[in-house]
């Protein structure tokens, strides 16, 4: 679990994302989409973000990449790729996750968890620690008939029926982990309602992703220009 820190001249955001490789972790596009120029700093293996724990790895982010299609979290492509200026030691509190295959799905009815240090109520109290909800995958009805632009290639509809738990601001681009695999990122809801909720559909932007961190390589390459 990764959380970002996005700065630009005048306010500063936080959003989650996830490690899928020692120098890359990946959250949504609108976490930074918009906000111009932009420094982004990862924090990996943190649990209360406002204390120097042990277990914490800080990294600046050298340069980041954007879905090309991206406009809105609603119109999709809300996923974007960072790259950090060095690779994370994996140890016990940081670690990688796996990511799905190419188009492989996840049925309705699947228990997944997501974490995040997003809001913890609509009346906007922050959390310092990071917090875990299990939501459940759901059938695409649901978002079809709460979000018009919703599309279920390439996003999945998730949520507690029950309307008790649910992801919120700042938890933004954090991963819904189902089967030990992230399979979704946190991306957009109603605000005053908990249920549904839509994430990206990782396993539809896979041929995407390992195009970039093939780019990503060749940046690494001695020679190569940089982006600092």
């Amino acid at each position: 679990m990764a959380y970002l820190q996005i700065k630009n001249e005048t306010n500063s955001s936080r959003c989650g994302g996830f490690l899928i490789r020692p120098d890359a972790v990946l959250s949504a596009a609108h976490c930074v989409h918009g906000k111009g120029k932009v420094n982004i700093n990862v924090t990996l293996g943190a649990h209360n973000i406002k204390k120097k724990e042990l277990s914490q790895q800080k990294f600046h982010v050298g340069f980041w990449v954007i879905h090309p299609r991206y406009q809105s979290y609603e119109s999709g492509n809300d996923i974007m790729l960072l790259k950090l200026k060095k690779k994370a030691e994996i140890n016990k509190y940081v670690k990688t996750i796996a990511l799905p295959t190419h188009n492989e799905t996840v049925t309705p009815g699947t228990e997944c968890s997501v974490s995040g240090w997003g809001l913890t109520s609509v009346t906007g109290q922050r959390t310092d620690v990071m917090l875990e909800v299990d939501l459940k995958v759901q059938i695409k009805k649901f978002c079809e008939e709460s979000f018009k632009g919703y599309s279920y290639l390439s996003m999945i509809c998730v949520g507690d029926r029950n309307g008790r738990k649910s992801t919120y601001k700042g938890d933004s681009g954090g991963p819904l982990v189902c089967n030990e695999k992230a399979h979704g990122i946190v991306s957009y809801g109603y605000q005053k309602k908990p249920f549904p909720k839509v994430f990206t559909r990782v396993s539809y932007f896979e041929p995407w992703i390992n195009e970039q961190l093939r780019k990503f390589a060749l940046q690494d390459l001695p020679g190569s220009p940089s982006s600092d």
